[in-house]
């Protein structure tokens, strides 16, 4: 990779948790951008009241492309207050909408983790090995993960977030 895709991909990349956000204060929440402060957590975001909180890990996309990388920590399940948003964030130039997935944590462990076992069980069973690695990946509509998971049902879902503030 060249150095301007580099700095691209990470502008890219800070740019949507910004985004993310920005859609949370819109929506009458306290965000803030940790700026890599904080494990597992790009943006903690809290009710009005400060009472209620939600840690919000974000990965980013191109929209247009079939996966997002997110990595062996998505395998965990950090619990009901911790939510995965995917970022579709379009290039400058581009006319192509933002997108995103907001997803419990609970489901991208148990989906990310059984679509990777098959994605290595495939090859085994077609007589070719695959080698293990920390990539992990989640399809995003209209393709499906290896397990037949889509999360075509978690787009713009933040009232998701939204419940678990009120």
């Amino acid at each position: 990779m060249i150095k301007s895709q580099t700095k691209n991909k990470t502008a890219r990349g800070n740019s949507a948790q910004f985004f993310v956000a920005g859609e949370l204060c819109r929506r009458g929440h306290s965000a803030v951008v940790t700026l890599g402060n904080t494990p597992n957590t790009d943006i903690l975001c809290s009710n009005e009241e400060g009472t209620r909180f939600v840690h919000v890990q974000v990965k980013t996309y191109v929209p247009g492309n079939r996966t997002v990388t997110v990595g062996l920590k998505a395998e965990k399940n950090f619990g009901e207050n911790f939510i995965w948003v995917l970022a579709g964030i379009p290039s400058s130039e581009s006319h192509t909408p933002f997108e995103y997935y907001i997803v419990p944590s609970r489901l991208v462990a148990e989906n990310v983790s059984e679509s990777h076992r098959r994605w290595l069980d495939e090859a085994e069973a077609l007589g070719r090995s695959r080698k293990d690695n920390p990539v992990r990946v989640i399809s995003i509509p209209p393709s499906v993960c290896y397990n037949g998971w889509s999360i075509e049902q978690f787009k713009n879902r933040w009232d998701l977030i939204d419940d678990l503030l009120s």
